[in-house]
């Protein structure tokens, strides 16, 4: 079943926040209602939404300081905002912008506005899409058709481990720690221990079998995908 795109409704006047709710669900959207500063950094700290729209006047913290925090947060600086407000004045646009929302949407707006702005800053952020092909000696993985083999043998791997073998195929050589394994594979949309990045790199060796050597593990640094010499030349 496709995932439907999670949208944190950050909003004081539950009416406006129904009204967004409705129809968000209507049109293949998750919303998820937070009235205040306080709820909505619950939310956060729950589950990273896709979107965020973040009024500018809330009480006690404003949107404004909110979208400043967020952006200032490894974690969910890389979540769309948008801003929605009252306050229609260029330089109040200016101000939201330059505090890091992405869009800026001025009340009262249609619903295909709200709409059509969300899908724009979601094709804008969406993660590259796999859809190349890339092989390490002996190794293949084509993306688009989501297969890899080893030596012409096809191999069975989890999503998971295919998105950590891609990523590894796509930077050989490197050393990754966990964390950065974390960001990259995972996008830390969810809290995920790093311990997990270990059980997922094991479950992807046995999945590799004969190849299960080329992934290394770099004492107290991370782990790395490193081809034999004789094998590197292989296109």
């Amino acid at each position: 079943m496709k995932k439907l795109p999670l949208v944190l409704i950050v909003e004081d006047e539950p009416a406006i926040a129904e009204l967004i709710a409705v129809n968000l669900r209507h049109n293949g959207f998750q919303p998820i209602w937070a009235e205040d500063g306080i709820s909505a950094q619950r939310e956060l700290d729950a589950v990273l939404p896709d979107v965020i729209l973040l009024d500018w006047m809330l009480p006690g913290t404003s949107g404004l300081a909110l979208a400043r925090k967020w952006r200032a947060d490894a974690r969910t600086k890389p979540v769309p905002i948008l801003m929605l407000t009252a306050r229609g004045d260029e330089p109040d646009k200016v101000a939201g912008l330059d505090a890091g929302a992405d869009d800026y949407i001025t009340k009262p707006f249609s619903t295909q506005e709200l709409l059509a702005r969300i899908r724009a800053v979601l094709r804008r952020r969406a993660p590259e899409q796999l859809q190349d092909q890339v092989s390490a000696g002996a190794l293949v993985l084509d993306a688009a058709a989501h297969r890899v083999s080893y030596s012409g043998e096809p191999l069975k791997l989890g999503p998971t481990e295919f998105k950590l073998l891609h990523y590894f195929m796509k930077h050989p050589e490197r050393v990754h720690s966990r964390s950065q394994l974390l960001d990259k594979v995972w996008g830390d949309h969810v809290f995920i221990e790093e311990r997990t990045v270990d059980v997922h790199v094991k479950r992807l060796r046995e999945a590799l079998g004969e190849a299960s050597g080329l992934v290394e593990t770099v004492r107290g640094a991370g782990y790395r995908l490193s081809v034999p010499a004789m094998n590197s030349s292989t296109s």
